[in-house]
C-alpha cells in the first residue's frame, strides 16, 4: 500500500515533466468516435453518462469505454475493460493490452471523466492519440484541450456543457 503512494508520487512527477512537450492539436472534422476514460472509484453511473451522450447525438456504437478501479477483484467479471494501478510499471508504461489498444486508437474525442489526479489516468490521457481531449478543470490544464468546471457527480451538467461547447466549435 505504501509503495503504491510512492509509485504514484514519482509517476505523477515524471508525467508532469513530460507535459512540457505537449503540442496543441486542432480537430478539423466533426466528432464521430468517442473514447471515454472513467474513474469508477468515485463515479458509478457510467451507463447513465453513456445514455446522456447518446441522447445528445453521439451514436452508442461509436463510444468506446475503459474503466479504472482502485482495486480489482479476482473473481469478478466486468462488463467493460477494467484496469488498476497494477497495470502501470515504475517507468510509467502501461502493461494491460486493452489499455494499450485504447491509447493507440485515434478517437475524434477523448472524454477523461475523472476529477482526481491519478498517475495511470494522467498517463493514459497524455499518451492517447485522440484529436480532441476534454476533461475536468481540476486536472492539469496541459492535458486537455477543453476543461469543464464541474464535479464528476454532475454528469448531466458535464454533458450539457460539453455538447454546448462542441456546437460552438462546430464539432457536432
Amino acid at each position: 500500500m505504501f509503495l503504491n503512494y510512492i509509485k504514484d508520487f514519482f509517476l505523477i512527477k515524471l508525467l508532469k515533466n513530460r507535459l512540457h512537450n505537449v503540442k496543441g492539436s486542432s480537430l478539423a472534422t466533426s466528432i464521430q468516435t468517442v473514447g471515454l476514460l472513467v474513474d469508477e472509484s468515485y463515479f458509478f453511473e457510467k451507463e447513465d453518462l453513456i445514455k446522456e451522450l447518446v441522447a445528445n447525438g453521439i451514436q452508442e456504437s461509436n463510444i468506446k469505454i475503459i474503466v479504472y478501479r482502485d482495486k480489482l477483484k479476482k473473481n469478478e467479471v466486468y462488463s467493460q475493460p477494467t484496469f488498476s494501478i497494477r497495470h502501470l510499471n515504475w517507468k510509467a508504461e502501461i502493461t494491460n493490452p486493452a489499455v494499450k489498444d485504447f491509447i493507440k486508437e485515434e478517437f475524434d474525442l477523448l472524454i477523461s471523466y475523472y476529477d482526481v489526479e491519478k498517475a495511470i489516468l494522467l498517463t493514459i490521457t497524455h499518451n492517447s492519440k485522440a484529436q480532441f481531449k476534454v476533461g475536468f478543470s481540476s486536472i492539469d490544464k496541459r492535458l486537455n484541450h477543453l476543461m469543464i468546471n464541474t464535479n464528476a457527480e454532475n454528469y448531466k451538467v458535464f454533458v450539457h456543457e460539453l455538447i454546448r461547447y462542441l456546437k460552438i466549435l462546430n464539432k457536432i
